[in-house]
């Protein structure tokens, strides 16, 4: 049975059964076709023919000595450009090939643009290859095996970018109770490959994890650059810890991939790699437990017709054999209550499990630290009016004390205090301090006078005083 463009041709007689296509049905299926067999391709060519319109896209055609290819560049996309695109250029054009259906061509939607061509960096790319082979850093022997079940993840990547979100979504699918770390890098640029290979040296020293990975969509060779430094690989090499690389598409590869202890040919991927689907483990236990019962029921019967021959055999011995049924009663009982036992203790072992996982889920934690913060704010708001109250206590308490003691309550009763002018301002309590003729300053409750002396002498009353003293 065969199929041309989703037309199933089943009798080459029988044409007039098959389906008609539409201009528009068959180049919808010509550009699926186009797109599922070229997702990601890079072409080497010449530029010709370039335009820029009103939109601001660039369109050109890639030409050889053979051939053209038509090509168009989003303007989306041109602030990646290192170079201006020209008439006369040799590049490389990385990108996806599509169909314009309302014109019927087909075109390369190119997403970066090399115009250095494949020399220079592919011949770094090649000779720190050959110098890392030659030194074992890609033996098989030495690269470190990764654990079935992973108790932490790390993953070495840009927070921003679609990859680790694609690796987070697959984790949560398969096993959400394993719990992934993300240790912030760029993953393109000058810095790249340093940040890369300090994220490395403190996750090895610091970081509680069982796996790293190295995460990072696809991209052209110079974005994918960093991951093919030497400082990196040695890097990779050098750690401690098993390291996954799962680095651009399908179709990259990196020094990285070839030194990391497993390549992934996606984010995704490395985390089915990762990862078990945790409805497969469920059903392979319900396997297992359905095996053994079916074994055990085996063994039963099995031992039930030796028991059954050997009482035909041996009828004359109906109390030895009666003795024996009741040792088999017995022993299948407790068969059966062992295999009740060994089962409710697995049972419970998978529960504990999944509780430990459950409780290092990251919210979970979360949960738990954000009702401490509430109990904290809480008693804080607490101890704070507390200790306004008391401070305002306090207050009102020395508020009365100072009020008791203070002069303006003696001034408020009718009393006033007199002063020298300044700027002596000495406080007056005897006549015999001023002069006739001289000036005072008299403080009031409220107010001050300033008064002319024209007279002074002691007061009788004083005087009666001193002489009631006196005697």
């Amino acid at each position: 049975m065969n199929y041309v463009l989703g037309r199933r041709v089943e009798d080459r007689h029988n044409m007039n059964s098959a389906k008609i296509f539409s201009v528009a049905e068959l180049n919808a299926s010509i550009r699926g076709l186009l797109e599922t067999q070229f997702p990601f391709v890079s072409v080497a060519g010449e530029i010709s023919n370039l335009r820029q319109p009103l939109s601001g896209h660039l369109y050109f055609t890639l030409k050889d000595e053979q051939a053209q290819l038509k090509a168009v560049l989003f303007k989306i996309q041109q602030r990646y450009l290192s170079d201006s695109p020209a008439d006369g250029k040799f590049v490389v054009c990385r990108g996806r090939i599509s169909v314009y259906e309302p014109r019927g061509e087909y075109q390369l939607i190119v997403d970066t643009i090399d115009f250095h061509g494949v020399g220079t960096l592919q011949l770094e790319f090649e000779k720190l290859k050959k110098k890392l082979a030659a030194e074992g850093l890609f033996d098989q022997e030495r690269k470190k095996g990764l654990p079935p079940f992973p108790e932490h993840i790390t993953l070495i990547t840009s927070p921003s970018g679609a990859a680790v979100h694609d690796f987070l979504r697959i984790a949560r699918q398969r096993f959400p109770q394993v719990p992934i770390s993300i240790y912030p890098v760029a993953v393109q640029g000058r810095q790249a490959g340093g940040e890369i290979v300090d994220a490395l040296a403190t996750i090895n020293a610091h970081v509680r994890a069982t796996v790293i990975v190295l995460c990072r969509g696809g991209g052209s060779l110079e974005d994918l650059w960093a991951f093919n430094e030497e400082r990196v690989a040695r890097a990779i090499a050098t750690s401690g810890l098993p390291v996954v690389s799962a680095v651009g598409h399908e179709i990259d590869f990196t020094i990285a991939d070839l030194v990391a202890d497993l390549r992934a040919p996606t984010p995704s991927a490395a985390a089915q790699m990762l990862l078990p689907d945790r409805h497969v483990l469920r059903a392979r236990i319900d396997q297992l437990c359905a095996r053994l019962l079916r074994r055990m029921g085996s063994l039963l019967e099995r031992l039930e017709d030796r028991t059954a021959t050997s009482a035909h055999r041996l009828a004359s011995m109906q109390h030895c054999l009666d003795r024996m049924l009741l040792q088999l009663d017995h022993r299948t009982t407790d068969l059966e209550r062992a295999a009740k036992a060994v089962l409710a203790a697995n049972r419970h072992l998978l529960e504990r499990a999944e509780q430990r996982l459950h409780l290092t889920n990251p919210l979970t934690r979360l949960q738990m630290q954000e009702q401490r913060l509430t109990d904290l704010h809480r008693r804080f708001l607490a101890a704070g009016r507390s200790t306004m109250d008391s401070a305002q206590q306090a207050l009102q308490r020395a508020a009365g004390l100072l009020e008791a003691v203070s002069p303006l309550a003696t001034l408020a009763r009718g009393y006033s205090i007199v002063r020298t002018p300044p700027p002596e301002a000495n406080v007056v309590t005897d006549s015999q301090q001023v002069e006739v003729g001289g000036r005072l300053y008299i403080i009031l409750h409220r107010g001050t006078l300033e008064c002319l002396i024209e007279k002074a002498g002691r007061s009788q009353l004083f005087e009666k005083k001193e002489e009631c003293g006196g005697e």
